[in-house]
């Protein structure tokens, strides 16, 4: 059974002993007895100063770009990462002035715009150069090893885009800590508390740890795998499933027809995924309230899947086949300077190439070089 970074430290808590200690954390931080980190923090008599929300609060009770204006409350301050601002994703430096480490414990799932990495990256800039040490108790990447998609280009970076890896980087959040040390040049006393007898090529069940759903449309690991290419239909004006009970593991419209959908999507011939067609209604989001027709998304291998590959053949295909179908345009993560899909790609060329009726493997071919050389870069990071 895998050991988290969280087990590792409570089995010596000295280090802290003496520091006041500021937490970044959700509830997905648990110990081996289902403890939260902060419960297990008071338990051992450390410090706590302050805890500090990602997006979704403390307990995931928020859906997506909603902020989180009220945490409970506990013997310690409460305070979120995730405001109506973008200024509300750094924590205040007056937060920081009470507390001489600081400690980031929650489940990631792998994807380069999955948020709570990125919460991360901005609060290590926002205590760079001060007498703060920065933690990381590490937890599995869910969704193993692999690599797959561009990199972020220049000029994309978003709450979504910070990092430059590629959209599935099959990194830890410790090993993502030690890159952006060096990718923004921090100065910064950053030490990773590592895992035990996780390997990179395993799944999370694979690990013997308890899946907490770390947001509300993460239920389980099935929807991880699926997420780094399903996130994509974010940036388009069909659902992809929030409102339902499987959110990302389908994806429809009131004028898509489903029957079709899903032949024209299987005749492509994507690895480890099939497409039945499918009825739904969501209840929030995209078309609430309306039936809309679409495709359910099966793995049947998930070694050979290419989560990224298959989401952006599937907007592809509802672009050839349904003249309703765009690219949403406006505020995207507090950000308005590109249409969502191009700041989840982390560039503009994956939509300008589905626009210009390339094919999949023209499309795919133009991150190759990005997977190559990301896979070169990563090895310097790499804790396990």
């Amino acid at each position: 059974m895998v050991r988290s970074g969280l087990e590792i430290l409570l089995e010596d808590v000295s280090p802290l002993g003496k520091k006041r200690i500021g937490l970044i954390t959700n509830y997905t931080a648990v110990s081996a007895r289902f403890s939260f980190i902060w419960d297990e923090f008071i338990d051992r008599g450390l410090d706590l100063a302050r805890v500090f929300s990602p997006e979704h609060g403390l307990f995931g009770t928020e859906q997506d770009q909603v902020p989180v204006e009220r945490e409970p409350e506990f013997s310690f301050p409460v305070a979120s990462l995730y405001g109506s601002s973008a200024a509300s994703l750094f924590p205040p430096g007056d937060a920081l002035d009470d507390v001489d480490a600081l400690v980031f414990d929650i489940q990631d799932v792998g994807a380069r715009y999955y948020t709570f990495v990125n919460t991360m990256v901005y609060a290590m800039r926002e205590i760079q150069g001060r007498d703060i040490s920065f933690i990381v108790l590490d937890r599995p990447n869910p969704i193993g090893g692999a690599i797959e998609g561009p990199l972020l280009s220049a000029g994309y970076e978003s709450f979504v885009g910070v990092l430059p890896v590629t959209v599935r980087h099959g990194m830890t959040a410790g090993e993502l800590a030690l890159l952006a040390k060096d990718c923004f040049g921090l100065d910064l006393d950053l030490s990773v508390v590592r895992m035990r007898g996780w390997k990179r090529g395993m799944y999370f069940e694979e690990t013997g740890l308890p899946w907490i759903p770390p947001s509300p449309n993460m239920p389980d690991c099935g929807t991880a795998l699926v997420y780094p290419g399903m996130c994509l239909v974010e940036g388009m004006n069909f659902s992809e499933g929030r409102g339902t009970a499987t959110p990302f593991r389908l994806t429809g419209a009131p004028w898509i027809e489903p029957h079709g959908f899903a032949r024209a999507l299987n005749a492509i011939g994507l690895p480890g995924i099939h497409f039945v067609p499918h009825f739904f209604r969501p209840q929030f989001n995209k078309y609430a309230g309306r039936v809309c027709g679409g495709a359910r998304l099966h793995v049947t291998d998930r070694d050979a899947f290419r989560p990224f590959l298959t989401g952006v053949a599937l907007v592809k295909t509802a672009c050839d086949l349904y003249p309703e179908c765009s690219f949403l345009h406006g505020v995207y993560e507090f950000n308005d300077t590109h249409p969502a899909f191009d700041l989840l790609a982390g560039n503009s060329s994956v939509r300008e190439m589905i626009q210009a009726g390339k094919t999949i493997d023209e499309i795919a071919a133009s991150w190759a070089e990005d997977e190559a050389a990301f896979r070169d870069v990563r090895l310097k990071y790499l804790l396990y």
